[in-house]
């Protein structure tokens, strides 16, 4: 159990940096991350993603 938090944390680490960085596409980016993370390649398309520059939404 001490290592499946983490571990969850870990995998997940492309969906939060896309949430905290509020990405246009951060639903999209969690369910390749939850689909296809497992495989790694799955996983580091999704964290590349989650990196690139999106579109700023204009706050009102």
């Amino acid at each position: 159990m001490e290592i499946a938090i983490p571990g969850i944390v870990i995998f997940f680490i492309p969906s939060l940096i896309a949430l905290a960085r509020g990405h246009h596409n951060t639903f999209a980016i969690f369910l390749t991350n939850f689909l296809l993370g497992w495989t790694v390649i799955g996983w580091i398309v999704a964290l590349i993603w989650s990196t690139t520059a999106g579109e700023r939404r204009v706050r009102s």
